[in-house]
């Protein structure tokens, strides 16, 4: 499964999980995920974001 880690903190984002608290439903993919959403724990923006396999 692909998710996305945020580089500065850790955070991950699941694409079959989405964000409903900032309005991305499960199953958002990545590349949906709008330009200017950043991390909900630090504020970091999609750039400081890497592709993992969980």
């Amino acid at each position: 499964m692909k998710a996305y880690m945020c580089l500065v903190c850790g955070w991950i984002y699941e694409e079959e999980k989405g964000w409903p608290d900032d309005g991305i439903p499960p199953g958002t993919r990545w590349e949906d995920v709008p330009a200017d959403w950043h991390c909900p724990d630090c504020g970091a923006g999609k750039d400081a974001f890497e592709m993992i396999e969980i």
